[in-house]
């Protein structure tokens, strides 16, 4: 069932897009040796790489090419055996380089999708690519004093870029997209989904439109970090759409940021298009060439995903999809499942799992 928002005179179906930013679990960064460990003194893990010193030259971390390709595997894609990687230029404190190298029009998967328990059944999101890209530093804003100050220690930590297809139709949709996408990278060991960290987080794209008509003009709410956040997010900019387009308004493209303690959107800046960038090839990364040996070599190490997994619950253990759905969103609680399952009935088990033993984590 899509999501529509009741106007004045009609109702507005919402149109919605996610760009998913997964930072990749490695112990160095994209470009350079410098360690990637979390809550550590700031400025403590950063290489000449990472603070734009001039002459230091990056060097692309293999495993993290690895980690994109088993993804993109995971995710139904194409691998492409030759990509490139460009610097997308622009100011702000905390990219030292004046750019980020990140890649455009030729990235190292495309294509690709996945499957959401939408609540009108299953539906196909098609996503449009994943790209490589190195991540920003932090800034640091202290209310009580008026400077701001820049940690680097995030700057060159590898990010996978993941793109949809405007296919999600609901708050609804986007949550069981993020949270389907994240137990598809968690089981593959890419990234492990800590959207309290940053670790994953997602910039959300919503237009509204009258049904069957045009796509509107979209706006894209950047850095949503938390599930529920995505859902008041998307409630309250859709509603803000077309408030504007009934009172004879016109939305301007833009960026805007999610105020979580508000629940209300508000404007960033103008939002940009490539061009605005400049995106030019990066001169001291030649192109990336992945050979169909390494396809292959890294396809013999998928794990059983999600969906397969589900399917299996289901005709193993006799369990109901919602109940098969619920253990394969995150691989620790399907593996607790099964290590339980043994010698026990199956239902009885989802009965302890689902109801006393989830009903005692929320209150811890």
């Amino acid at each position: 069932m899509n999501y529509f928002v009741k106007g004045k005179s009609n109702e507005w179906e919402v149109v919605l897009g996610l760009e998913v930013h997964a930072q990749i679990k490695s112990d160095s960064k994209l470009f350079s040796s410098a360690p990637t460990s979390w809550g550590v003194e700031p400025n403590s893990q950063v290489d000449l790489v990472d603070c734009g010193m001039p002459g230091a030259l990056p060097v692309i971390n293999e495993y993290c090419v690895d980690q994109a390709i088993l993804t993109g595997l995971s995710l139904n894609a194409k691998i492409n055996k030759r990509s490139i990687f460009d610097r997308k230029n622009y100011f702000y404190p905390d990219l030292p380089q004046g750019y980020q190298i990140s890649q455009f029009e030729h990235p190292i998967v495309s294509g690709g999708f996945l499957i959401i328990d939408s609540e009108s059944g299953e539906r196909k999101i098609r996503i449009t690519r994943l790209h490589l890209e190195q991540d920003a530093g932090k800034s640091i804003h202290d209310q009580d004093v008026t400077s701001s100050f820049i940690d680097l220690n995030r700057s060159g930590c590898a990010l996978m870029e993941i793109v949809s297809e405007p296919d999600l139709r609901s708050p609804s949709d986007a949550a069981q997209y993020v949270k389907k996408l994240r137990s598809i990278l968690r089981s593959v060991g890419s990234c492990d989904g800590n959207m309290e960290r940053g670790n994953l987080r997602a910039d959300v794209n919503v237009s509204v439109r009258i049904p069957n008509d045009d796509l509107g003009t979209r706006c894209e709410i950047k850095n949503v970090n938390s599930i529920k956040f995505i859902q008041q997010a998307i409630d309250f900019e859709a509603k803000r759409q077309v408030e504007i387009i009934e009172s004879g308004g016109k939305i301007n493209q833009e960026t805007r940021l999610f105020d979580s303690s508000r629940g209300e959107t508000r404007s960033m800046r103008g939002k940009e298009e490539s061009h605005d960038y400049r995106y030019f090839p990066d001169p001291d990364l030649p192109p990336l060439i992945i050979s169909e040996k390494k396809i292959d070599g890294l396809k013999k190490l998928l794990p059983e995903l999600p969906d397969a997994r589900k399917k299996r619950f289901i005709n193993q253990y006799d369990l109901k999809s919602y109940d098969a759905e619920i253990l394969t969103l995150d691989k620790e609680i399907s593996d607790f499942f099964e290590s339980l399952v043994k010698k026990r009935d199956p239902k009885l088990v989802v009965s302890w799992l689902t109801g006393e033993l989830f009903s005692y984590l929320k209150k811890i």
